[in-house]
């Protein structure tokens, strides 16, 4: 009974407290929602964060797992690295070349990752390189990786070692060449003396007679052997005009007539003997690498014909060289010896084989050239040419029967001999030279006679610096960049290159001077003078 009036009790007392409860609930609801601070409201993103740094080597390859399926790569650039996903979950990255770079990753929630992705250089390979370098070139040289880039700095001695070096440092990316070059020194100066001997003798024997006979009674006659001359010509008038008249192509050396017997002859009988020296020392100059030449001589007309616009030739004239020319090549070798590339020639006007012309004579060349590569130490002698020619050359003509008649026989027959004799000897000597130091006398040549009196004994030039004042001269240079050396090589090497034979003189010369086209022959040469004497020759006749 009890229990029950408790319950009754217990039943009633909620049924009135339950208005106020349902009222309280949402006040305090609102309350707690006024309340509350906007930063401590839940957020359903995920909190951003900063990118974070992967680091791969070159030729390496570095394995990123993600929590989620991924849904799209991106790297920025692809040159250095490279990312390929291998699952839903995992990405391969490769390193391609030095530098940095930017991958982005998309998943399936949404949301993305980035990450700053560095490429190293192998340290290993750049260490070789290094090590290549300072065994190669030398310590001096530095190798910084920036990126795909190699920059190299440094001095090296020489244009090759700088060529040496950047083929070095191109194993390990692009070269940047800062190197440095040494100033390369002095170099050799070479003087080429060059000697030329040449004799040549001459002897000659003619011996021969023509005989004739011019008789208005008894008759005329002639006898020669044709060597020596024509037999003359008979121009006789008959006994009415009472005259008569003998004309002569050549007296020869002998001649003898009677005029009451009406018989003559005409002999020839010479002997000559012929002497020719030459003797040349061209001396030549040159930087080692560098071609020279030298010519001592002149010019001489030479005409040529050329067709005209009206099947007339035209006639141009043209200048070619003779006299003493030397042309060289030299190059120091690394042994310390001096290899040359030489062509000396001696060339002197020949008349005797020249041609005439309207009556003008256009002379040829005797030349004597030798064309020769040898190598020979400083101050060696080398005989690059060497000559001996005799030659003998004997023409006998004779009348048959009459030439065999004892002694009288010699009368009918003629008998020339010549005799040539030639020797010819060239030597060369290289020598490595220093200039002359400033201040001493150069030397000089010995005139055998006084100038004129009153004259000025040395040339105008430009006063010293006790007048001028001092020279500012530019200040010399350690080192130079490897480029600029190079633009100085190319800018002083010769057009048609070091290594050229040298041409022969015998060609026409280049600077060759030609005349307008003319008609006329007198625009040919003069005639060959008298008497003339190469440079540096000596003749004598007897």
């Amino acid at each position: 009974m009890k229990t029950l009036v408790c319950a009754v009790l217990f039943a009633a007392v909620a049924a009135a407290q339950a208005p106020s409860l349902q009222l309280a609930a949402p006040q305090l609801l609102i309350s707690r929602s006024i309340t509350l601070p906007d930063q401590q409201l839940p957020d359903a993103r995920p909190p951003r964060r900063g990118p974070a740094d992967l680091t791969v080597g070159v030729s390496k390859s570095f394995v990123l797992d993600h929590a989620t399926p991924i849904r799209r790569i991106s790297i920025a650039n692809g040159d250095i690295a490279e990312a390929v996903a291998v699952s839903p979950t995992e990405i391969l990255l490769n390193g391609k070349l030095p530098g940095d770079t930017s991958l982005i990753i998309w998943d399936s929630r949404g949301s993305r990752s980035s990450f700053d992705v560095h490429v190293s250089a192998d340290t290993s390979k750049l260490d070789a390189v290094r090590a290549e370098l300072s065994k190669e070139v030398g310590p001096d040289i530095t190798l910084t990786v920036d990126g795909a880039n190699v920059f190299l700095r440094g001095t090296v001695k020489d244009a090759i070692a700088a060529d040496r070096a950047a083929a070095i440092a191109s194993t390990a990316g692009k070269v940047v060449n800062l190197l440095r070059v040494l100033v390369p020194a002095v170099e050799a100066q070479i003087l080429l003396k060059v000697r030329f001997a040449d004799v040549d003798r001459e002897a000659a024997l003619q011996l021969g007679a023509n005989l004739f006979g011019a008789n208005l009674l008894k008759g005329l006659g002639s006898s020669t052997t044709g060597q020596f001359g024509q037999p003359p010509v008979f121009n006789l008038g008959g006994q009415s005009q009472g005259s008569s008249a003998i004309t002569f192509s050549q007296l020869l050396n002998l001649f003898y007539y009677r005029p009451d017997l009406g018989v003559g002859a005409a002999i020839q009988a010479l002997e000559a003997k012929n002497v020719l020296q030459v003797l040349a020392e061209p001396n030549l100059l040159a930087t080692s690498g560098r071609q020279a030449s030298f010519l001592a001589g002149g010019e001489f007309p030479f005409p040529t014909i050329q067709g005209g616009a009206s099947g007339v030739g035209q006639i141009t004239v043209q200048f070619k060289e003779f006299g003493i020319r030397l042309n060289f090549l030299p190059t120091v070798t690394p042994r310390g010896t001096i290899r040359l590339v030489v062509t000396p020639e001696v060339s002197s006007l020949d008349y005797g084989n020249g041609l005439t012309v309207s009556g003008y004579t256009v002379p040829g060349l005797a030349t004597r050239r030798v064309q020769t590569e040898v190598e020979l130490e400083n101050g060696q002698s080398f005989v690059i040419a060497g000559l001996l020619n005799n030659q003998v050359i004997e023409n006998l003509n004779k009348i048959p029967g009459l030439s065999s008649i004892p002694l009288l026989g010699k009368l009918f027959e003629s008998r020339s001999l010549q005799k040539n004799n030639s020797e010819l000897l060239v030597i060369i000597t290289p020598e490595l030279v220093p200039p002359i130091p400033a201040g001493l006398k150069p030397p000089d040549v010995k005139m055998p006679l006084p100038f004129l009196k009153g004259t000025a004994s040395a040339a105008p030039q430009n006063p010293g610096p006790g007048t001028t004042g001092a020279v500012n001269m530019p200040p010399k240079l350690e080192s130079l960049p490897v480029e600029q050396l190079k633009n100085q090589m190319q800018s002083s090497a010769p057009g048609s290159g070091s290594n050229t034979s040298p041409a022969p003189a015998s060609q026409t010369s280049p600077a060759a001077q030609t005349t307008p086209p003319v008609q006329a022959p007198g625009a040919l040469p003069p005639a060959a003078p008298t008497s003339s004497n190469p440079v540096g020759s000596q003749s004598s006749n007897e």
